[in-house]
């Protein structure tokens, strides 16, 4: 492994990668290539590495690339594959930390979950535990990084609302334990008050004990709908990156998109979903830059037809050809 970026590569156990087309790793199936493509090989190397990076490196850390738009030019710098790394999951004990006490009710229980552990995975595993409180993550596509990262949410619930404290690592690959409060948050927003770059590994969320079989079985029953009800609502059949644009205060954006009359309208191979329209799927050979259009063109045309404008919520990076 050799390469200009890294200051003693040997040491390295992961892998490394040039040029690797994006689009095998987003579910949208598009974007060019990342410039270099990082492996770690486990916690600690992926330590190791972030220490080995140039402080002016670009970095992209990717798990399920299911929020992300990759333009067809690709990333310049690192993109860090987390996807089937970070995926501990387990009830923790509450008196590792003394500090969650002042937080807790006596009938809550403490989840580890690692950043790329999936939102319907801790979903199951919190109902099959005996909890409740985890239920809305069954509709959340991608990894519990991706949601802390963005506050997702659904059916009401948001991330943030369950999660107790969170561990991060820096550019320079040191590792932190941050409090909820170390963070703003809002509707789809989470930003670390001390400005500072860091991503999340994992998190600590509490949930409620159910105190029967009747309730447990409740909880149980839930997630089963969630998924259920995910699969018959969404296009689930064609690559998308879930919902497209964040809900207006007292509205829906697919419910102002299907008003507009933009539902199935398509660019290329890029169209708005004829089973739900806040998703945008790729019907087999759309380019980026097809879904960037399309995206413009929803929030455009919903402006001026309602006045409303419209707030992406899938990320978009790189560079366009």
């Amino acid at each position: 492994m050799i390469d200009h970026t890294l200051s003693n590569p040997d040491l390295l156990r992961g892998t490394l990668r040039h040029r690797v087309p994006l689009s095998r790793y987003t579910s949208w199936r598009v974007g060019g290539p990342a410039e270099r493509f990082y492996e770690p090989a486990d916690l600690d190397d992926l330590c190791a590495f972030l220490r080995q990076l140039p402080a002016e490196e670009p970095v992209l850390f990717l798990g399920l690339g299911s929020n992300l738009l990759v333009r067809d030019g690709g990333v310049r710098g690192t993109v860090v594959f987390l996807h089937g790394l970070l995926s501990e999951l387990r009830v923790a004990a509450r008196g590792d930390f003394p500090e969650w006490c002042a937080h807790l009710q006596a009938d809550e229980a403490v989840v580890y979950a690692e950043a790329g552990v999936s939102s319907p995975k801790l979903a199951r595993f919190v109902s099959a535990e005996g909890m409740e409180g985890a239920e809305f993550l069954a509709g959340i596509p991608g990894t519990v990084g991706g949601a802390l990262a963005m506050n997702a949410g659904c059916h009401g619930h948001e991330t943030w609302g369950a999660v107790l404290q969170v561990l991060t690592v820096d550019r320079s690959g040191h590792l932190h334990t941050r409090p909820h409060e170390a963070y703003d948050i809002g509707y789809r927003h989470v930003r670390f008050v001390a400005g500072d770059e860091e991503w999340f590994i994992a998190a600590w969320f509490h949930f409620r004990c159910n105190p029967n079989a009747d309730a447990r079985e409740a909880a149980r029953a839930e997630t089963r709908r969630l998924l259920d009800r995910r699969a018959e609502t969404q296009p689930l059949n064609l690559p998308n990156a879930g919902s497209v644009f964040r809900n207006p205060d007292g509205d829906y954006a697919a419910r102002l998109i299907e008003t507009c009359g933009l539902k199935a309208v398509r660019l290329g191979d890029a169209q708005v979903s004829e089973k739900h329209a806040n998703f945008i799927v790729n019907l087999g050979k759309a380019r980026a830059a097809d879904i960037e259009s399309l995206i413009v063109q929803v929030q455009e045309v919903v402006k001026a037809q309602t006045g409303i404008e419209l707030q992406r919520e899938v990320r978009i990076v790189g560079e366009a050809v």
